[in-house]
């Protein structure tokens, strides 16, 4: 919590870390404690001394749902003459967990925030939490316009390759259950109570197959937690 503070005192002198986000973003930040509130996750959370009080987590909620907006105008776009399984599959590939987790590794985000991890989530899907609040502190700061601007310019122009998204597999638990089923075997999604979890927050998914249990991952979207784990499989079958 000291560092979260010590990193977003309120200050537009060029040597402040908000320089360091200008460089993120693109313009200089109008509402510090917003950007101050996406990188603040529920564990480090405390009692910040900002209007803006509690954690990241309402903002990742606006964040992912502003991202998958713009995202969605996006392949419409560049996609004009592909259906609708196409453009949903194409904007899962390019927001799934793991993507989020990348990106916002690739812009920096992980100067903002504290290492450790809380409640039991890796310390990389803190990343990819703190890129959807991030989007939507850029949305309540700027608005619709210089978010989508800065999304498609400085995220997607600059750090994902639509080409290769386009010819990669990413609807693993499909793949999964049609292997399943060609191989004449039991595959089973179960979801597992965690009494970890604050109220039940993050799901647990495990993959049974043939009464054995194969993987076991988390997240906070039960699809994006049977994909998780569904690839991890993947992977290890060698499918």
């Amino acid at each position: 919590m000291q560092l979260i503070r010590k990193i977003f005192c309120p200050s537009r002198k060029k040597n402040s870390p908000f320089s360091a986000l200008k460089q993120v973003l693109g313009f200089y930040p109008q509402n510090e404690a917003l950007y101050a509130l996406a990188f603040r996750y529920k564990a480090a959370s405390g009692k910040p001394k900002s209007s803006f009080s509690g954690n990241n987590e309402r903002l990742e909620y606006l964040g992912d749902a502003i991202l998958g907006a713009v995202i969605a105008d996006y392949v419409f776009k560049r996609f004009p003459y592909k259906d609708e399984g196409f453009l949903t599959q194409m904007r899962s590939k390019m927001v799934n967990r793991e993507q989020l987790n990348k990106l916002g590794q690739k812009i920096g985000l992980t100067a903002f925030l504290q290492t450790e991890s809380a409640h039991g989530i890796p310390g990389k899907a803190l990343i990819g939490n703190a890129f959807e609040a991030l989007i939507g502190a850029v949305y309540l700061d700027q608005g619709y316009k210089i978010t989508q601007r800065f999304i498609e310019s400085r995220i997607i122009n600059n750090h994902l390759d639509i080409e290769m998204l386009e010819s990669l597999e990413t609807n693993f638990k499909s793949k999964l259950i049609e292997w399943a089923q060609k191989e004449k075997k039991n595959i089973v999604f179960e979801t597992v109570p965690d009494a970890l979890s604050e109220n039940n927050k993050l799901i647990t998914i495990q993959i049974i197959l043939d009464g054995i249990t194969l993987k076991v991952a988390k997240d906070f979207s039960k699809k994006r937690a049977e994909q998780t784990a569904a690839e991890q499989v993947c992977k290890t079958l060698g499918l």
